[in-house]
């Protein structure tokens, strides 16, 4: 570092290089290249593992989340022997970590509010209070391991990706693998740039805690089934998991809505204190609206039954005895689970079926006395004095109509009826207000002064009005106590029948979700910057949203298998994730960074952009409008695995995803033609119509072929005809991933740019090749570790595959020893 005599100091030393795009002879190429050879073979012009900091892709907007760009530049011939500069930029991307950490921590938040619900339920029967503490502590398990994991990740620095070498590693797997953003960007002559995308990512898949037992897909099919035999076992109602996630859904209206209420009608009191009728309807009309939302939420017959349920579960609880029952009646114990029917009883009715779907009761001819024992020591009910049947001690769901649903009824509508009050008093006091809009002569000052003396004192308005507003507060504050009771108790049986295999598979679902957000998180915001100065992208996502075309190559043999499973669910899950633009609060790169709130079922990622960017948003966008994403899977193996697959394995799970997926794909192109322009959408050199290629995709997802990646190009040419993100996956995103990224490369050349056909298996082997030597070989070679972390970072290159490794089969590694033995003894003989 030097001072001059000016004062500037010289930081650095700036190389330029120019290079010629137009027509250039072979004597021009071999100048640019240091070595004549390698660039007649090669054409590779120049590389680089900083990027340039002066160009499109890596502006002061992309550099708060993408990171460490490696760059390299071709020149290639077109067919009109013209020369196409081909520019080759991969990067890491922050939000590997940002993103599973913000996770981790909502998952650790969500689950410390389940645990104080569930001590919130009050005092229960000893059955379900054993129940209430078993699941709070395997609660308090899985919180303890999602601390320890996000302490671990809050200590890592370095490279902003995990490689595959570490997928096997405890504290990293919520960390997607080889997260990395590619994009090629062309520069002919006469034509206007043109760039491509693809963000290449391991499959989202649960690797440390391996697939022995297959992937979530089929654990979880698994785990449904045998949901029913436990909710008999420990004497619980079966809940679907439609239930369970709108038990969910109300907590989560309830909460939110609670406070909306209670803030509005504040709103509405100040402005009855300040006399002003315009705030005062404006007020009550968002109330009004709010308090229907929220009325609407618990309007389910869920929250009624489960209202039963939670009543049957407290100490004490008895029903009444409508008619008379055999006396001397013994009392069951909680692990006898028989009905008295089944014990050959007669005369008695036989309890609900605690394994029967909420909503369903069983009918009773003769109800019995029924109470919980709160101390739970004896077995044996005494007989009582009165003569009368003994109180026989249950804590299975009694008949719906010996529980008074009219008190619930009654609450329920007690919030609709106070409501009905604060709007009764509002047009009451609009009445009484001198002033008329459509009066034509108006009222003199005085005389209007002299009228709001009379009728309208100080405070008057925020006097009559304060009574109902409170009490419309109290109505719902006590209806959300007593939903959140019942839908915590649905959920507390829901986990009771799940322990400890639905804990085991939550875990495991949330580390694949936090690999798959991540990666989508990472794609919608690289598709977003690149897509700021296009009104018609911006219309259409904030119309419709986009479309990310996951394309996955594993095979469905083995333990990928599994993985596949856990990606189907893991992609599948991503559908309930919406996007929000909002403004930054500086321009500091810390403050750009993506922010993930919500809940489980229900997150929310919201983008941050500069304030100078954030205005020229369309009207929609900058409101805070919720921006979706469709998320599709296509799968085809292409290794040798997956041939061993199509002729004596299953194939069935790949086909039933591109059907399934397909299905996504055709819908959201129905939805996008009708509500968006077809100018809209990026223009191509080819011009088959979007709905022809749907159309040869729906045939090609249905027709029996083995290895039909035919499949894979028409979902990605789809994919970016929509505006879409793209995506693409194999075990580790290296070996297959490479292959596929730049054979599409290549076909984008040859297709919209006109690449010359002797070109193309050059160009192929120069995105293939592997690094060039000098300098960094020897940095290598003298530290092995540093080595791996810029392997990792490179560009695709070109991988061999060892036959010892393919052959992974036990049985095809035996058979390559013996025709090895054979080969060399034939060798030296």
């Amino acid at each position: 570092m030097r001072g001059s005599s000016d004062g500037v100091l010289a930081v650095g030393t700036v190389l330029v290089s120019r290079v010629n795009t137009g027509e250039m002879e072979e004597g021009d190429m071999d100048h640019i290249a240091a070595d004549v050879q390698q660039a007649q073979k090669c054409t590779l012009v120049c590389e680089s593992s900083q990027g340039t900091p002066n160009d499109k892709d890596n502006s002061p907007l992309t550099g708060a989340v993408f990171k460490n760009p490696v760059c390299k530049v071709y020149k290639f011939q077109t067919v009109d022997s013209k020369w196409m500069l081909v520019r080759e930029q991969m990067e890491e991307c922050t939000l590997s970590f940002s993103i599973p950490r913000q996770l981790l921590h909502l998952y650790i938040q969500e689950d410390m509010r389940r645990i104080q619900e569930l001590r919130d339920l009050g005092e229960l029967s000893p059955h379900w209070d054993n129940l209430r503490k078993e699941v709070i502590g395997r609660y308090g398990q899985v919180i303890a391991a999602y601390q320890e994991t996000l302490a671990e990740l809050n200590k890592i620095t370095g490279p902003s990706f995990k490689p595959s070498c570490s997928k096997a590693q405890r504290y990293l797997e919520f960390i997607p693998i080889n997260l990395h953003t590619q994009r090629m960007r062309v520069t002919c002559p006469r034509q206007t740039d043109a760039f491509y995308d693809v963000i290449t990512v391991g499959a989202p898949a649960a690797h440390f805690q391996g697939f022995k037992g297959g992937g979530l897909q089929r654990l979880l099919s698994r785990h449904e089934a045998e949901k029913k035999s436990f909710s008999t076992a420990y004497q619980c109602i079966y809940y679907s998991p439609e239930h369970t996630a709108k038990a969910q859904e109300v907590l989560h209206s309830v909460g939110h809505l609670q406070p909306l209420i209670s803030g509005l009608a504040d709103q509405l009191l100040q402005a009855a204190q300040q006399h002003s009728m315009a705030g005062l309807r404006e007020a009550l009309k968002t109330l009004a609206g709010k308090t229907e939302q929220f009325v609407h939420a618990l309007k389910d017959e869920l929250v009624k039954s489960a209202l039963l349920a939670l009543h049957a579960a407290q100490p004490g609880y008895v029903t009444k005895n409508q008619n008379q029952t055999l006396p001397g009646h013994q009392g069951h114990s909680h692990q006898d689970h028989q009905s008295p029917s089944q014990r050959g009883q007669q005369g008695q009715s036989p309890p609900q079926n605690p394994g029967h779907s909420p909503g369903q009761p069983s009918a009773t001819d003769n109800p019995v006395v029924v109470c919980n024992n709160v101390d739970g020591g004896s077995q044996t009910a005494p007989i009582r004095e009165d003569g009368q049947a003994p109180l026989k001690r249950q804590d299975s769901i009694p008949c719906h109509k010996e529980y008074d649903e009219e008190e619930w009824d009654r609450v329920w509508a007690d919030v609709a009826k106070s409501l009905n009050c604060v709007i009764a008093m509002v047009d009451k006091l609009q009445e009484q207000e001198p002033i008329n809009n459509n009066q034509e002569q108006p009222i003199p000052k005085q005389v209007l002064a002299d009228v709001i003396t009379s009728h309208n004192p100080e405070g008057d308005w925020r006097e009559q009005l304060c009574p109902l507003v409170v009490r419309l507060k109290e109505c719902v504050a006590e209806v959300v106590v007593r939903a959140r009771r019942a839908m915590t108790f649905v959920l507390l049986q829901e986990a009771a029948c799940s322990i400890p295999q639905g804990l085991f598979l939550k875990q495991r679902r949330d580390v694949v979700f936090s690999q798959a957000l991540a990666a989508l998180a990472c794609g919608f915001v690289m598709r977003l910057y690149a897509g700021m100065e296009d009104k018609g992208f911006l219309r259409q996502l904030h119309l419709v949203g986009l479309v990310a075309q996951f394309e996955s190559l594993l095979s469905t043999y083995s333990e990928e298998i599994g993985m596949l499973e856990d990606m189907e669910v893991g992609i599948s899950d991503l559908h309930r994730v919406a996007f929000k633009i909002t403004q930054a609060k500086t321009d500091d790169p810390c403050d750009l960074q993506p922010v993930v709130i919500g809940r489980r079922n229900h997150y929310t990622v919201e983008v941050p952009l500069p304030r100078l960017v954030f205005q020229t948003l369309p009207h929609e966008i900058k409101e805070g409008k919720a921006l979706q994403v469709y998320p599709v899977l296509f799968n085809v193996g292409i290794n040798e695995q997956q041939t061993i697959a199509d002729r004596f394995g299953d194939i069935s799970l790949q086909e039933r995803i591109n059907q399934r997926n397909f299905e996504i794909l055709d819908s959201y192109y129905k939805s996008l033609s009708d509500k968006v322009p077809s100018e809209c959408l990026p223009c191509f050199q080819t011009q088959t119509d979007l709905k022809d290629l749907l159309g040869t995709l729906g045939q090609n997802v249905v027709t029996k072929k083995r290895k039909n990646v035919e499949i894979l190009w028409l979902a990605g040419t789809i994919c970016r005809r929509l505006n879409g993100i793209r995506f693409t996956s194999c075990k580790s995103a290296k070996d297959r991933t490479s292959m596929s990224v730049t054979l599409e490369q290549c076909a984008l050349l040859r297709d919209e740019h006109q690449l010359n056909k002797d070109y193309f298996i050059r160009a192929l082997d120069c995105m293939r090749s592997r690094l060039t030597q000098g300098e960094v070989v020897c940095q290598w070679d003298s530290d092995p570790e540093a080595a791996c972390s810029v392997a990792e970072n490179k560009p695709a290159s070109r991988h061999f595959y060892p036959i010892a490794l393919l052959l992974v089969s036990s049985h095809l590694l035996v058979v390559w020893l013996i025709l090895s033995l054979v080969f060399l003894l034939a060798k030296y003989q």
